[in-house]
């Protein structure tokens, strides 16, 4: 699949830094928006519920975020689904290799594609866009 709008959920400016000096030094060509909290991800998706074109393709979510965190925003986005016409792609990003975080992941396998370590290295973001 490809991937053109890019969401990145993670409350750490550190990290999108990061991940915007992995899309270029990987030319991978795509529009991300940042966002630093679920919440505001989740508006972003609803603002855009009639444009899909304005939907992300992929969202690169982190878990522990403060107002919305990334199980409280994969909670709200299955209600939401059904009314995206478009497939996004969800893979999170965390700093958490805690048992309880991956077991709870597995409870979204329909949301969730794939789980991360941070940090993000080139050959992880290489395999989420198939490079």
């Amino acid at each position: 699949m490809k991937f053109n709008n890019v969401f990145v959920v993670d409350d750490d400016k550190i990290y999108h830094f990061l991940i915007k000096k992995l899309f270029i030094s990987n030319n991978i060509e795509v529009s991300p928006s940042f966002f630093e909290n679920g919440q505001d991800a989740l508006d972003g998706i609803k603002h855009n519920l009639d444009k899909d074109e304005n939907q992300p393709d992929l969202i690169l979510l982190d878990i522990n975020m403060p107002v919305l965190d990334g199980w409280q925003f994969l909670e709200e986005f299955k209600k939401l689904k059904e009314f995206i016409k478009k497939e996004i792609s969800i893979y999170v990003i965390s700093s958490s290799d805690n048992t309880m975080d991956r077991n709870k992941a597995k409870e979204f396998d329909d949301e969730i594609t794939n789980y991360y370590l941070k940090p993000m290295t080139s050959d992880a973001i290489k395999s989420i866009f198939a490079l």
